[in-house]
């Protein structure tokens, strides 16, 4: 799943596809969602959706200091439709808003 993650975001399927989801994992392993779910919980202790999404928290901390992305260009790089979304996600994942983090950081 890991190495699937990474693999993912630095392809250009995030831009072309979506944020990853679960069932596309779950797909690329002849897997149900559910079970491909439960499994990840089991091993890993957080549900597959949330740690898809820490992982997305993470790439996006890193790119926030290319002075050349704006949160927006980050957020459309990681797949989110809607740049809001990605803003919502991050600022309930570490407690601030992109732009917080950056100015803090």
């Amino acid at each position: 799943m890991k190495k699937s993650l990474d693999d993912y975001l630095k392809s250009d399927k995030p831009k072309n596809l979506c944020s990853p989801m679960v069932n596309y994992f779950a797909d690329q392993l002849n897997l149900s969602a559910n079970y491909f779910g439960d499994l990840i919980k089991k091993e890993l202790g957080i549900s597959a959706q949330e740690f898809i999404h820490n992982k997305l928290i993470d790439v996006a901390k890193d790119q926030i200091f290319d002075a050349s992305k704006s949160i927006s260009q980050i957020s459309y790089d990681l797949g989110f439709k809607y740049p809001q979304h990605f803003t919502r996600l991050f600022k309930s994942k570490v407690g601030v808003s992109p732009s917080e983090f950056k100015s803090l950081n």
